[in-house]
């Protein structure tokens, strides 16, 4: 057992703490510490291998875009499909005239590249936010689109087999693009991509139509959810709604807008974890950093002040993924956080596996596999740890570049549906943008 102090960051000071001390349950750690990868790495009898294959070539850049929480998954139900964006360059954010090209991987053709449609709406760290429909998930997908000529962004289900759209839903009064789809297919959440791009230009679509932007709080504004049956929308929570609750708690607390990020679906599709956000653009006022909670009902709004890092992954029932300080080391540990109980009640790993937890993190589909990609120096290279027995291995670093800020390529990684690969990103040699596989070998 350890004892952890947990830093608040309601209003963004990072150099408060928390009072209170919580213990944490350490899982035992079977294997020796793997320094890097190699074709001959052995941990023991129950160890495994990672091997590093590249997918994607040319003089084009290819990527999927965003993290691989609550099984964003590239493949396609089969496994031979891999969806992928192609575009000309990545040293700047696109402009709105500038499209990106949908692509599949065709992984039983020699990852051949077959170009299926273009969208206006992406950016180089979370691409267009594509998912695979749940209900359809060998042939059809999501991604998110804009109309060029008013900026109205909105949300596309295309089918492979059918080579079209086939739906796409579009609001007139609240132009939003899909945030994350419900794993059960029933639902996908919905954001103002031009409110973020004001506010974090990162995570939006560049002059995207923004029709909150005159409120710091809008009432009609935050998280919609879309029942992808009926195509029914209604507003989850507002930032109205998010404020009064911030309020609460700092009631002298003065921001230049609120933004939301990283709408995440839990694996029940019943509840919804996202961070309260403020202060990233030049405008004065305090910066906001809150994880949130809140049940797809719209009931059960949370805000939790103990922060476990900004890339955090659902786990199993009411559990989450993230990371947090040991106040006695120093170290940051690979915890899991109960959003009920507001409480840290476990750890995956110790800090010699993960010496980085709060990094880019994706669980399995079986729950059973976990990845952390992290930075270091212009790599990143990716813990592949296994739940059931503590088996893990590093991977070699894989060069990013040194893109950063709006541009910066986050490490990103996204299981298949077989529990046996990642998806990740890298820069090649011809300085090139593309996309590698990380294979889980077993002896």
């Amino acid at each position: 057992m350890f004892k952890t102090n947990l830093r608040k960051e309601i209003s963004g000071t990072n150099s408060s703490e928390m009072s209170r001390v919580i213990p944490l349950s350490i899982m035992t750690v079977c294997l020796v510490f793997l320094l890097g990868y190699s074709p001959g790495i052995r941990a023991q009898s129950t160890s495994f291998d990672l091997k590093i294959e590249q997918v994607t070539f040319g003089t084009k850049h290819h990527f999927f875009g965003y993290i691989g929480q609550c099984q964003t998954i590239p493949w396609n139900a089969s496994g031979r499909y891999i969806l992928g964006l192609e575009i000309d360059r990545i040293d700047r954010m696109p402009k709105p005239g500038e499209a990106a090209t949908i692509i599949l991987i065709d992984t039983r053709d020699n990852n051949k590249i077959i170009r299926v449609d273009k969208t206006h709406a992406w950016n180089p760290q979370q691409g267009t936010m594509f998912y695979w429909n749940p209900l359809a998930a060998e042939t059809q997908f999501f991604f998110n689109d804009r109309d060029v000529e008013t900026g109205k962004v909105f949300t596309v289900i295309y089918d492979i087999e059918k080579k079209k759209r086939v739906r796409e839903f579009r609001y007139d009064d609240t132009p939003i693009g899909n945030g994350g789809v419900a794993a059960d297919g029933s639902a996908w959440l919905g954001i103002n991509y031009g409110r973020l791009a004001r506010l974090r230009l990162v995570t939006g679509y560049p002059e995207a139509l923004d029709w909150s932007k005159d409120e710091i709080a809008p009432k009609n504004d935050g998280i919609f959810i879309i029942d992808i049956k009926t195509g029914e929308k209604r507003l989850l929570v507002s930032y109205h709604q998010l404020d009064e609750k911030l309020r609460e708690l700092k009631p002298e607390m003065e921001h230049s807008g609120l933004f939301i990020n990283h709408t995440l679906w839990n694996r029940d599709a019943d509840r919804v974890y996202f961070y309260m956000r403020a202060g990233w653009s030049d405008k004065p006022g305090s910066r906001v950093n809150v994880p949130c909670s809140i049940y797809s009902n719209g009931k059960g709004l949370t805000l939790h002040e103990t922060f476990i890092g900004g890339h955090p992954e659902w786990a199993e029932g009411n559990l989450v993924i993230g990371s947090a300080i040991d106040k006695d080391d120093g170290k940051a540990r690979q915890v899991l956080y109960n959003v009920d109980t507001k409480k840290i009640t476990g750890q995956l790993g110790n800090p010699d596996i993960f010496p980085k937890p709060g990094g880019d993190v994706s669980l399995s589909p079986d729950g059973n596999w976990f990845a952390n990609g992290y930075g270091k120096s212009n790599e990143n290279y990716y813990v592949v740890y296994r739940r059931s027995d503590s088996a893990f291995a590093r991977s070699e670093g894989i060069d990013k570049g040194s893109y950063s800020g709006d541009i910066r390529i986050d490490p990103a990684p996204r299981w298949n549906r077989t529990n046996d690969a990642i998806l990740v990103p890298g820069i090649t040699e011809n300085g090139t943008r593309q996309m590698f596989i990380i294979k889980v070998i077993s002896p």
